[in-house]
């Protein structure tokens, strides 16, 4: 069975890359579960400096695989399925946030719902031209829950709007300065460019890099943590409406969804 998410440590680098292009990187429960193993384990090796998140092909991360998602619409007592699969993308989440090491994530290609949130969790973001970022749930009739916290960490509360109930794709350099990014760069500079950015990484301090970023993540620290841990609540209580079951049924036809309104729904 081949692995989708493969790890390589090379001169104080470690690299975790999305590796299933062929379904635009979509996570599985199984590659978030070692996603979240992968990043928790980077303390034991020795002398890493820096993460890079990474993807092959050209779409950096769909999110979570919605096929996947529908099987669970059919299992009775689905609820609790759901709030495990909740639970898993904010270990993922938290698994990024608690690294104390600086982490990049090389996003180059669409970004689509948990990869926005994957990519936002990290301290850089570096873009390529060709990227976009999209939260596309209220289309699939649920909630982007645990990438809002994130989102609110890095713009304003109308850009988030923007971004979540909007469904549109925001562009890179839009992107960038809404603050979803810090640098955006042609295609053709990409790896060079996130090389760079390595490089300097590497001429800093071990002891001070790890500091500052303890410190960083204790600013604001309780009330993200805490928003992160409501949004599991939201994200499966939004999985078990009805809405959820005909988004997702609508996105795996290729037909448009027939939503539910208030006065049906009464």
């Amino acid at each position: 069975m081949k692995d989708f998410i493969t790890t390589e440590f090379e001169n104080g680098v470690g690299r975790i890359t999305f590796d299933r292009p062929d379904k635009r990187n979509a996570l599985t429960r199984e590659m978030l579960d070692r996603f979240t193993r992968g990043v928790d384990q980077l303390p034991l090796i020795d002398n890493l400096r820096v993460l890079i998140i990474q993807a092959a092909g050209s779409v950096f991360c769909a999110g979570m695989d919605l096929a996947q998602m529908q099987e669970r619409a059919v299992e009775r007592n689905r609820e609790h399925p759901w709030r495990q699969d909740a639970e898993s993308f904010h270990s993922a989440i938290v698994s990024l946030l608690d690294c104390r090491m600086p982490t990049i994530a090389a996003v180059r290609g669409p970004a689509i719902a948990g990869g926005v949130g994957l990519a936002l969790a990290c301290d850089i973001v570096i873009a390529g031209e060709s990227t976009s970022f999209v939260l596309p749930e209220p289309k699939r009739g649920i909630a982007a829950a645990m990438v809002t916290p994130l989102l609110l960490r890095r713009t304003s509360p109308a850009q988030a709007g923007f971004v979540l109930l909007g469904g549109q794709s925001v562009a890179a350099k839009q992107a960038a300065a809404m603050g979803l990014c810090e640098v955006v760069v042609a295609d053709a500079e990409f790896d060079a460019t996130v090389q760079a950015q390595v490089n300097s990484i590497l001429e800093c301090s071990p002891h001070a890099l790890s500091t500052t970023k303890q410190f960083l993540n204790s600013v604001g620290h309780d009330e993200l943590r805490n928003a992160l841990a409501r949004a599991i609540h939201v994200s499966a209580d939004a999985r078990s409406s009805e809405d959820a079951r005909e988004g997702l049924d609508a996105f795996l036809e290729k037909r448009k969804p027939t939503w539910v309104t208030e006065d049906d729904a009464m």
